[in-house]
């Protein structure tokens, strides 16, 4: 089937706002949280989702977006299957990327870094503030592996139920939980008119933050 429209002429000019040194934190993860602060206030679409791009022992990478969860001095968390496609390759290789977009706001962040597991306890602690259905889910759902039909998903679900119901609190299965990127770049990408725009980079070395601009 082919595009009914020329997407080599699709353009916008961006010029909404401008990213100067000046204005900038000198703490990366403070200015991330002012940005997210103004994406959560202007009502983006999912401000917390993020593209997670992981690569597999071979080189081969993989990307798809998760929800961040926590942003601290630590780095940024986000909660899934240890089972999973991108579980075995931080497996393998514990690093990854994470990139931000939020388009209403012409804004892009990008973060790297070493990624590892969260402690049992803060993996607990999500879980158990997640809704009883998303907590069955959990249980239910072998996540990236094969299934033969969604039957065998919702049998699986209604299974968990039914050993569950007697418990007031699901226990987290030991296959789930947390992991924390920990940044050693950060960038932050602001949309400016002709192209031109605005990019700003942190880099650490010995726990020490170094800035510069890029050019886009």
């Amino acid at each position: 089937m082919a595009l009914q429209h020329d997407i080599a002429s699709i353009r916008k000019n961006y010029s909404r706002q401008a990213l100067s040194e000046e204005s900038v934190s000198q703490d990366p993860l403070d200015q991330f949280k002012v940005w997210l602060n103004e994406a959560i206030l202007s009502e983006v679409l999912e401000p917390t989702a993020l593209v997670l791009s992981t690569v597999s022992a071979d080189g081969h990478p993989s990307a798809r977006v998760v929800l961040l969860k926590e942003v601290s001095s630590d780095g940024f968390v986000f909660f899934t299957n240890y089972d999973s496609r991108k579980g075995h390759q931080l497996a393998e290789r514990p690093l990854g990327a994470m990139t931000f977009f939020w388009a209403e706001l012409e804004r892009q962040v990008r973060v790297e870094g070493a990624i590892e597991k969260v402690s049992a306890e803060v993996s607990d602690a999500y879980f158990h503030s997640r809704p009883r259905g998303s907590q069955i889910g959990a249980w239910a759902s072998p996540q990236s592996q094969e299934i033969q039909s969604r039957q065998e998903l919702e049998q699986a679900e209604a299974k968990y139920e039914q050993d569950f119901a007697a418990l007031d609190v699901v226990p987290r299965p030991q296959h789930w939980g947390g992991y924390v990127l920990k940044p050693e770049r950060i960038e932050f990408w602001q949309g400016r008119p002709n192209r031109l725009h605005d990019r700003i980079v942190f880099e650490r070395a010995d726990s020490q933050w170094t800035r510069k601009r890029l050019a886009p």
